[in-house]
């Protein structure tokens, strides 16, 4: 008898202007602290994956962010995923030669679609994250717009049929978040993730909202979404995904066990600016 597919909890940090940042509907709202603090602390507790987002209006920052994710990477003993401004195959080299193992990619993909199969035949299916920020439309036949930057431009497109292209494309998973849910604490929206869930042969990671951790279990159960993403909440829970993971155990859902690891952290790290 085969054992149930474990579900993977994520923990994103949004990097705006060099700065760790906390969102509320995409919009910055206060610095959290250190990556590297934040990172440690998702190490030690054996988080299934980290992604990290550069959000800032423009790529003053991008050589900065670029450092920043070297040292993550250095530290981190999970899958990392990073996007932000990524236009061509060349900031994906840029990114995984920093140490990412997945890129996230979303406005540049709305705008040129071939970009997923261009990137997905260079790097692997498996690099290519397809990052979709919806917004309610009654226009549109699923019921919600996919938005380009950073949920400030109508692309036009319905959620779902673009979800199922870029899948079609080469896109190996899919992150999801509604605009209107993010740092809004009010679980994720349940209708988009069930309906790009079930439209899409791909893992599909819920995002936004989570201000309880029984919204990740909502996210599995009612959303059937593969994976669940959050921000905001672990960073002023201590222990935070130990008790997220341990909660999502005791309601059934088949994670990975939580798994201390301990490693040093330099007291003045080179990338302390950070």
């Amino acid at each position: 008898m085969s054992a149930l597919p474990k579900h993977r909890l994520i923990a994103s940090l949004l990097v705006h202007n060099g700065h760790v940042v906390q969102t509320r509907r995409f919009r910055p709202t206060n610095d959290v602290g250190s990556a590297f603090t934040a990172v440690d602390f998702f190490n030690a507790w054996a988080v299934d994956e980290i992604i990290v987002l550069e959000i800032s209006p423009d790529e003053r920052h991008l050589e900065r962010f670029e450092a920043l994710v070297e040292g993550l990477s250095r530290r981190c003993f999970v899958p990392l995923t990073v996007g932000g401004k990524i236009r061509d195959p060349d900031r994906v080299r840029a990114y995984t030669r920093a140490g990412a193992d997945k890129i996230a990619l979303n406005t540049a993909a709305l705008e040129q679609p071939r970009l997923i199969t261009e990137i997905a035949d260079r790097f692997g299916r498996q690099c290519v994250v397809l990052s979709i920020d919806a917004r309610r439309n009654p226009d549109m036949p699923s019921g919600y717009e996919a938005m380009g930057g950073r949920g400030r431009l109508p692309s036009g497109r319905d959620a779902r049929a673009w979800a199922r292209e870029g899948v079609a494309l080469g896109a190996g998973e899919i992150l999801l978040n509604e605009i209107e849910h993010d740092g809004d604490k009010r679980g994720y929206d349940l209708d988009l993730v069930r309906t790009i869930s079930d439209a899409v042969d791909a893992p599909v990671i819920a995002f936004g909202g989570v201000g309880a951790w029984e919204h990740l279990v909502d996210g599995i159960r009612l959303g059937r979404a593969q994976a669940v993403a959050a921000g905001n909440i672990f960073h002023y829970t201590e222990h935070s995904t130990k008790k997220a993971k341990e909660f999502m155990a005791r309601a059934g859902v088949p994670v990975r066990d939580s798994t201390f690891y301990k490693i040093a952290m330099p007291r003045r790290p080179r990338y302390a600016p950070f």
